[in-house]
């Protein structure tokens, strides 16, 4: 198939890219071509890349037919966050291709009920990113089922792999977490450290993807949630990174105000935003329908990211190395 990929050298599509090409397809590479590809690849040298700016593409009302005009068989839409883009992009490929696969999150449940979460459970999203999400959703899943443009949705957790920074024990992305558990300091969690968190390697992000794509049998009308098999909470994740390095995690739990007290803004603000939403997603519906079987646990994912900062420079881990 000729497949175009909108956001194609970020997280996900570092890893979706060289799949699509191993597997034969012709791939068209969307990106603002501001920085190379998270993940380096031969891959990319058998890729066409395409130049363009989605915010101001859209704002001009020109994005959703210049992708139209690639004449892809299959579009796979990673970067999408607005209804309002959705539904460009929708009307200009409305009977062009034979599916569109969109990148949603698992933060459309906003606080469950019962965990593991399903797909089909009540939705109660709130926050600009989680609530723009589930609309989008709702946007695709409305078109498919009145017989317009074929779609399918991938919902990822905390998306997690070597090249960036990703979520810690304490629910943010502070650096000084990691260093403070590697050489034995107390670590600070909010409440009793209860909350979850469901990290998700990038690659199996991109398994998702390749899966929906093939079997859209099984995928077209659907969504999925995309996550490692089981979520952690803070306590547990921090307790198992101090083991990495040979130490017993010295915790100290506090209520979340006097938590917020003690951080940084915008490490409170993004302890809060995982928290509040504590999410633990099931994967039995992709498992079932689409053969999905991610290759990382939540501790797997993070431990290569941590691995991957540390030798490039990235975490002081107070001279100890991890060793996966």
């Amino acid at each position: 198939m000729r497949v175009a990929v909108i956001g194609a050298t970020g997280h996900i599509g570092g890893y979706l890219v060289p799949r699509l090409v191993a597997a034969g397809h012709e791939v068209i590479a969307i990106s603002r071509g501001q920085h190379a590809p998270y993940r380096e690849h031969p891959a990319w040298d058998h890729v066409s890349r395409v130049t363009a700016d989605r915010d101001s593409e859209d704002e001009a009302g020109t994005f959703g037919d210049r992708i139209a005009d690639l004449a892809a068989d299959a579009v796979i839409d990673l970067i999408c966050f607005t209804p309002e883009s959705a539904e460009q992009l929708v009307d200009a490929l409305r009977g062009k291709v034979q599916i569109l696969l969109h990148c949603g999150t698992i933060w459309v449940h906003g606080p469950a009920v019962e965990v593991p979460v399903t797909e089909d459970a009540v939705r109660r999203p709130f926050g600009h990113y989680g609530v723009g999400k589930a609309a989008i959703e709702q946007l695709l899943l409305q078109e498919t089922r009145s017989g317009g443009l074929r779609t399918s949705i991938l919902h990822p957790g905390h998306i997690s792999g070597p090249g960036w920074a990703i979520i810690n024990p304490a629910g943010n992305l502070n650096p000084d977490v990691w260093t403070r558990l590697a050489t034995g300091q107390q670590v600070t969690l909010p409440n009793f450290g209860l909350e979850t968190v469901h990290h998700v390697h990038a690659d199996d992000v991109a398994q998702s993807f390749e899966l929906a794509l093939h079997r859209q049998g099984a995928s077209v009308g659907e969504s999925f949630h995309v996550v490692s098999e089981r979520a952690l909470t803070l306590r547990g994740f921090a307790e198992a990174v101090a083991g990495w390095f040979g130490q017993q995690a010295d915790l100290r739990f506090v209520p979340f105000e006097a938590f917020r007290q003690e951080s940084k803004p915008e490490d409170a603000d993004a302890t809060l935003d995982h928290i509040s939403r504590s999410p633990s997603a099931s994967i039995d519906k992709a498992r079932r329908l689409l053969g999905y079987q991610p290759r990382y646990t939540s501790l797997q994912a993070a431990a290569e990211a941590v691995q991957w900062l540390q030798s490039h420079g990235g975490l002081d881990l107070g001279g100890r190395t991890l060793t996966l």
